[in-house]
């Protein structure tokens, strides 16, 4: 992630997260969480700040595959990426002029703009959390933690003796070759693999997700909950797809914690 203290901030936005702060007379909090997630978050130990964003309209570039080749478009994989980064560093730069511990719930969004051909703006949204207890949650890089996870898995994931580290995600953006007229005749009525197809979504898949690990490891996480791989086919056609891997960097609050298993009761019976 990119240093939050060298990214500026709009100044309306600094201007409601001063109003936000703790300790400020009349400041107030604001969340997205739904009120059984915010009751949860609490039990957890954890206060609400506000709710944080990170914005970046982003001009996709352009980059065509070769019509029989499976390969990555590199050029736009990188697009993707960086795009998601600066919103979310920016959503992080928000949290950390709170003086938040982490942000949980966070949504990663895309939508694509009618006022330009190939633009697309990229949200970062969450609430910014505080713990109780004066704890060190902040990741390794002394950043606020990110997480998608639900209050209630956020709640489970505490109770449980971990504590997340950060969101963590890998992207891909793949051309899938098409297949030549003779091929594609010789398999009409048939139930028949198609090798061609299943090597690239397979390739495809595996970038997104090695990419999402080596984040992991840079946080020095433990490893990953709540990963989901997402197929986003946005506006490139039905050959050229994003293959995106995403979930939440965890680490032990303990380095000596393991989790208790439960203890099996058995009723009592009469003799």
């Amino acid at each position: 992630m990119t240093d939050t203290s060298t990214l500026g901030l709009p100044e309306d936005a600094m201007r409601r997260l001063a109003e936000m702060r703790p300790g400020q007379p009349g400041a107030l909090f604001t969340s997205d969480l739904s009120v059984n997630e915010f009751l949860l978050v609490r039990e957890a130990g954890f206060r609400p700040l506000g709710l944080v964003l990170g914005s970046s309209i982003y001009h996709v570039g352009l980059q065509v595959g070769r019509w029989s080749q499976n390969m990555e478009l590199s050029t736009l994989s990188q697009a993707m990426y960086q795009a998601r980064e600066l919103a979310m560093t920016r959503m992080e730069a928000e949290a950390d002029a709170l003086g938040a511990d982490g942000i949980v719930g966070v949504r990663l969004e895309i939508e694509f703009k009618e006022f330009g051909n190939d633009l697309a703006e990229f949200i970062a949204v969450g609430t910014a959390v505080k713990s109780d207890d004066g704890g060190q949650w902040r990741n390794n890089k002394n950043q606020p933690f990110t997480s998608d996870l639900s209050g209630q898995d956020f709640w489970t994931l505490v109770q449980a003796g971990y504590a997340p580290l950060g969101m963590v995600m890998g992207s891909c953006v793949y051309h899938i070759a098409h297949q030549g007229a003779f091929r594609a005749l010789g398999n009409v009525g048939k139930n028949v693999e198609i090798p061609q197809f299943t090597e690239a979504l397979y390739d495809a898949r595996e970038l997104a997700m090695s990419r999402m690990q080596a984040e992991a490891e840079q946080l020095s996480a433990e490893g990953i909950v709540g990963v989901q791989l997402l197929s986003l086919p946005h506006r490139w056609g039905g050959h050229t797809t994003e293959f995106f891997a995403i979930g939440t960097a965890v680490r032990p609050l303990r380095a000596d914690h393991v989790i208790a298993k439960p203890q099996l009761v058995l009723p009592l019976t009469d003799k």
